[in-house]
């Protein structure tokens, strides 16, 4: 299964509102930290989409988790 630069914005979004920054210095989730990464990555490789199997399990579990939110995003 293929996600999209697109869609990795839209659950990064997604858990941001679930897990909002805290703190004074507003510190990442630890979920939006995990995606960030991935994020970062495929902007750095300027890849516009990106095989889900090849990512961490903890990136894919949010993903997965995220789909089922959304259903329109299958």
């Amino acid at each position: 299964m293929v996600l999209t630069v697109q869609e990795l914005e839209a659950a990064i979004n997604f858990w941001r509102h679930q897990a909002p920054a805290r703190g004074n210095e507003y510190a990442l989730s630890r979920e939006v930290n995990v995606l960030a990464r991935a994020y970062a990555l495929m902007i750095f490789n300027r890849a516009a989409s990106i095989d889900i199997d090849t990512l961490d399990a903890s990136v894919r579990g949010l993903i997965e988790s995220w789909r089922a939110t959304n259903p329109h995003t299958d």
